[in-house]
């Protein structure tokens, strides 16, 4: 292989791994513009002398031969962990599962373009920007269920009954709900998790529960 080749890969992969690393970045991702260059030049870099090693190894029929996909398959288990260490999760909330996913596809790019699979790995690199730049309306507009936690405290003498009424007032479907008990102070505290589509059915349940009187106080979850 020679060196002006070995070089345009890696700058290649520089190029498209930089690419959707901008996208990340600009998006205000954890994993941005360096991260992403910088996994798909490792991942040309581990498929070069990967093929190095087979190269080598053919010359010489008294050298065990290696196979080169081993250590691609060890390139893409170690992505799964950088990629573990982008997502968050906070409540029902979950963030950084995209991020992740182009940390993957940018070591599969990376992996292509180092066996010489440009085609390959300039379409997989506009569809990757297809989805993350040109999809992203369409998938705001795709109604997803939402899941919340309401936390409310109310006097004791207040009736479930009454609680419970204002969610079904509001076509708010629950799904759990638990309760705490606090004598000393005649407090109960409901902990309602409900399903949502939209935020004015959560503007809406805000109104109803402020019109019930011997509620104490109310927060969100999740």
């Amino acid at each position: 292989m020679e060196h002006c080749e070995i070089a345009f890969k890696l700058l290649l992969g520089a190029v498209l791994g930089g690419a959707i690393g901008f996208e990340r970045q600009s998006h205000g991702r954890p994993a941005g513009f360096r991260t992403h260059l910088i996994v798909c030049v490792a991942s040309v870099l581990i498929m070069v002398v990967s093929d190095r090693y087979y190269e080598i190894s053919n010359l010489n029929p008294d050298i065990i031969r290696i196979d080169p996909a081993r250590i691609a398959a060890g390139a893409i288990t170690g992505i799964g962990f950088l990629g573990a260490g982008v997502i968050l999760k906070s409540g029902f909330t979950v963030q950084g599962l995209t991020t992740a996913a182009c940390l993957w596809i940018v070591s599969a790019i990376g992996l292509a373009v180092g066996s010489s699979l440009y085609w390959p790995a300039l379409i997989a690199f506009s569809i990757t920007l297809i989805a993350l730049w040109g999809l992203r309306k369409v998938e705001a507009k795709i109604s997803r269920l939402n899941y919340k936690i309401l936390v409310i405290t109310t006097e004791m003498e207040i009736p479930r009954e009454l609680v419970l009424e204002t969610f079904k007032q509001k076509a708010v479907s629950i799904s759990d709900i638990d309760y705490e008990f606090d004598r000393p102070s005649s407090e109960v505290t409901y902990h309602i998790r409900f399903v949502y589509r939209n935020e004015e059915v959560i503007n809406s349940l805000i109104e109803g529960l402020k019109e019930i009187k011997g509620l104490k106080r109310f927060y969100l979850k999740g």
